[in-house]
């Protein structure tokens, strides 16, 4: 049993180094071979980098902004320490509406738990139009917002796309015919179906995968 012990603290320490807390909805897009041939990525709302780990270690080219100056700093020492020849001027602080990038210059972006931090529905689109700017053709976009879908009885509209969540949150929300809309409005198509997650009818996150035209 010891033994037993012993392997999977290994297994888990290892998992860790390789991978750090990454989501396991990107994972499953990773184990997938999604992003096999992208080597630019662009991480939107990088916060501490918990996704980054395994592309750090693994020769990508990764950029990542943040509103917030301490993430930001934060990220450039990580990616210091763990690929060392990744230019520190990858990660700037910046908004998801102002990407300070050129057009076209991502094979591959994240944006996970940062579109429904959006402040209205003019907002959300500027963040969007934002991130398939920089995104290339042919490129993959990821992302993870919260949503309606499940709970539409269960959250209250406060105005302009904004919603009080059971668990006492406010958050801007999306369903199933928005995101299909701007699917269609980008330009983009689903590389697999939209999935969410109901976590105990308190909130719902929904994963939105797309490919640019």
């Amino acid at each position: 049993m010891h033994g037993h012990s012993k392997i999977k603290q290994f297994m888990k320490n290892n998992l860790e180094q390789l991978f750090g807390k990454i989501d396991i909805y990107l994972f499953d897009q990773l184990l997938k071979g999604r992003f096999d041939d992208c080597k630019r990525m662009l991480d939107v709302g990088v916060g501490r980098g918990k996704n980054l780990p395994y592309f750090l270690q693994n020769g990508y080219e990764v950029f990542g902004i943040d509103t917030d100056p301490a993430a930001v700093e934060y990220v450039k020492q990580l990616a210091s320490a763990l690929a060392p020849g990744l230019a520190g001027e990858n990660f700037v602080v910046a908004a998801a509406e102002a990407i300070p990038f050129d057009d076209n210059y991502f094979e591959w972006v994240i944006c996970s738990a940062i579109l429904h931090f959006a402040k209205s529905d003019t907002h959300f689109e500027a963040m969007l139009q934002s991130v398939w700017r920089v995104l290339k053709p042919g490129g993959y976009f990821f992302a993870r917002l919260a949503s309606d879908i499940g709970i539409e009885k269960l959250v209250t509209p406060i105005g302009n796309g904004i919603y009080l969540l059971p668990d006492g949150s406010n958050r801007y929300l999306v369903n199933e015919e928005k995101l299909l809309h701007y699917t269609r409005l980008l330009g983009g198509e689903l590389i697999e179906p939209i999935k969410t997650t109901n976590v105990q009818q308190m909130r719902c996150m929904t994963t939105w995968c797309l490919r640019k035209h």
